[in-house]
């Protein structure tokens, strides 16, 4: 390719090549634009917003602006490309990605720029190449965000059914940095916002205590704590989950004190791989969470990858578990005990009591259901499938003339083909 008179940037994907201009002229040039997969909502709609208004403050919007400058650099537009990025640095002048995007652009107005973050090699050593590589990666996974949109209308597969008392649900897809948040409306779940995260440094499968990984699996949000109560480091404030939840702990995994939460003053944003074990969002985006989102009820899913599928292709996956669950319930409503234990493993446990421990429990609840049947009130269940699986089911059980009843939390696991319970105790 023959180059122009001035070399222009263009970020494709996690590639970084150099376009020709068109024109040697004084006038803003123009040069060879290549397709990006454009994005779906809700990113798209953020784009749209930003574009049209250059605010940064509703969910994701600076991350947007900076997709933008990107879109602009690749098609040669880069005298507005440079204005974006001046006025989204002076909104964000912690945002040191959009920094470094600022300073190439810049450099092109002087010389060819030969790399994303094209600084002089006395600059690039030590900590500060450490710290290049790391902006460097962050923006390789923000696009890649951007060109792997899920599919519209997708859900994750481990959302099998969701009740209405969760007006809310997370999926965070640690191969693309990336948190996703759905509303759960009458219709059907309707994805509604997602933000760029860091994880933990080692990475993802967090097994002991200090590893410096992000666990996966699913887990319930189950507080909210208010940033003035935490120390500057955690930011716009945090929303603790339940690691290690039961299946952890029946694994032997340690640790506590998983939380999403937000970033110190002098930072937008952290690496892809940067906490102890977190997931850390932008403070303005992670704002947006604690706001949108409720305790207790708002399931958190971390998976390696997230697998999209079409809402209507879960009820063929349900239906098996579903008639178990109906089979269980149905024994509990006859008061057939013995049949009932037949649906518990050896090793059962709720909290700190094993299977002959909790029997006993068991058998005073049907006693005083007298025979009633008992309805299964707000069900919903997660599916996690690893080396097992297993299902994380959450119902309010009420026997039949009362107005209400405990709120119970079951724990399945697969055994060739049936479903067995390993798990059950009150969660409220």
């Amino acid at each position: 390719m023959k180059l122009g008179s001035r070399p222009l940037l263009l970020l494709l994907g996690t590639t970084i090549v150099l376009v020709a201009l068109a024109s040697d002229r004084g006038e803003q040039a123009r040069g060879e634009t290549v397709a990006m997969a454009a994005p779906q909502m809700p990113m798209q709609a953020a784009l749209m917003q930003s574009s049209a208004s250059g605010a940064g403050q509703v969910n994701g919007a600076a991350e947007a602006r900076l997709i933008e400058i990107y879109r602009l650099t690749g098609a040669g537009y880069t005298r507005d490309a440079l204005e974006r990025a001046e006025s989204l640095v002076r909104d964000h002048p912690n945002f040191q990605l959009a920094q470094l995007v600022y300073g190439d652009l810049l450099t092109t107005q002087a010389r060819p720029v030969r790399d994303f973050g094209d600084v002089p090699a006395a600059l690039a050593g030590g900590s500060a190449g450490t710290t290049l590589s790391e902006l460097r990666h962050e923006s390789q996974m923000r696009i890649k965000a951007l060109r792997e949109r899920p599919p519209v209308g997708a859900i994750p597969s481990q959302f099998l059914a969701l009740s209405p008392r969760n007006r809310h649900a997370i999926a965070i897809d640690a191969s693309r940095s990336r948190l996703y948040l759905f509303e759960n409306t009458p219709q059907q779940l309707k994805l509604v916002a997602d933000f760029y995260i860091s994880v933990g440094k080692s990475g993802i499968e967090k097994m002991v205590e200090g590893d410096a990984r992000t666990p996966l699996g699913v887990y319930f949000i189950i507080s909210n704590l208010d940033p003035k109560s935490l120390s500057d480091f955690y930011g716009s404030g945090a929303l603790p989950i339940n690691y290690p939840n039961v299946l952890d702990s029946k694994r032997g995994k340690t640790g506590r004190g998983i939380w999403l939460h937000g970033t110190p003053p002098n930072q937008f944003s952290r690496a892809p791989l940067a906490s102890d074990g977190c997931v850390v969002l932008s403070n303005p985006d992670l704002a947006f969470l604690s706001r949108t989102v409720e305790i207790r009820t708002t399931p958190v899913v971390i998976s390696p990858r997230l697998e999209w599928v079409a809402p209507h292709s879960v009820q063929a996956q349900r239906k098996p578990f579903e008639d178990v669950l109906d089979a269980w319930r149905s024994a509990k409503s006859r008061g057939d005990v013995d049949q009932l234990l037949s649906f518990y493993t050896p090793d059962f446990k709720s909290y700190d009591k094993s299977l002959a421990e909790w029997v006993p429990a068991l058998r005073s609840e049907v006693d005083k259901a007298r025979g009633k049947p008992i309805q299964l009130k707000d069900l919903s269940y997660l599916r996690w499938t690893d080396a097992t699986d297993t299902m994380v089911v959450t119902f309010g059980e009420v026997a039949d003339g009362e107005r209400s009843g405990p709120t119970k939390r079951q724990y399945w696991v697969r055994q060739g083909s049936e479903w067995k319970i390993f798990f059950e105790g009150i969660i409220g």
